[in-house]
């Protein structure tokens, strides 16, 4: 390996270095509680290097962001473009948050960081100014199955989509706010898993259109 090579690899492991510390302290103070100097003295740098990687703190609040929202699409991306019926990608799209949500910390870290770029908002944007990639592929996403479902029959299709997928999110952001309160094993309990998704299975089917059986509108069971 040449020494231009060795620098390159040396810069990326200190960009994941920081990172990773940074998401250790949004997750033991919360985000606002944090600065650029803790987050150097963490990852054993001077600030003037964590500058170097990251300008300002929300330039590295909105990369942390678009790692966590990138591992969730991943998760979740290989259902949405397989031919599913609407509701069939809704479900693989819940259990593919409640997979996450189960085995790591990157849902409460991606609520935590845009309720803090976002505080004066009570629920998302769609159309807010964002660099974030990733995270506005997922309201694309939410967005599409919403109007798939109202294609498909499932849904009113009265019913404002952009509304729609504010309010699952809000949803969303509640529930994991009151996660990041309890352990990570905590969160895999049936009882807690069984609480999210009756709520999230009442505000679906708040969505139906008439006459539709509400019983084709269960996400339990993915």
């Amino acid at each position: 390996m040449g020494i231009s090579e060795r620098r390159e690899r040396e810069k990326l492991e200190r960009r994941k270095t920081i990172l990773a510390c940074a998401k250790e302290l949004i997750l033991s103070q919360g985000v606002e509680h944090i600065n650029m100097e803790e987050i150097a003295r963490k990852a054993e740098l001077s600030k003037a290097t964590v500058y170097l990687y990251f300008s300002s703190k929300e330039i590295l609040l909105n990369e942390i962001c678009e790692d966590a929202a990138r591992n969730f699409l991943y998760h979740v991306k290989p259902f949405l473009d397989t031919g599913l019926t609407g509701m069939a990608a809704l479900k693989c799209f819940w259990g593919g948050f409640l997979e996450l949500f189960g085995n790591s910390d990157e849902m409460i870290i991606i609520f935590k960081v845009r309720n803090y770029l976002n505080s004066s908002l009570p629920v998302f944007l769609l159309k807010e100014q964002s660099k974030s990639q990733h995270v506005d592929e997922i309201l694309v996403a939410m967005g599409k199955l919403i109007d798939q479902c109202k294609a498909e029959g499932f849904f009113d299709p009265n019913l404002d989509s952009v509304t729609a997928t504010r309010l699952l999110l809000s949803v969303f952001s509640i529930t994991v706010e009151k996660a990041a309160c309890i352990p990570l094993e905590a969160r895999k309990s049936p009882a807690f898993i069984e609480e999210m998704t009756n709520t999230f299975q009442i505000i679906i089917r708040g969505f139906a259109g008439d006459g539709v059986d509400r019983s084709y509108l269960n996400i339990a069971g993915v």
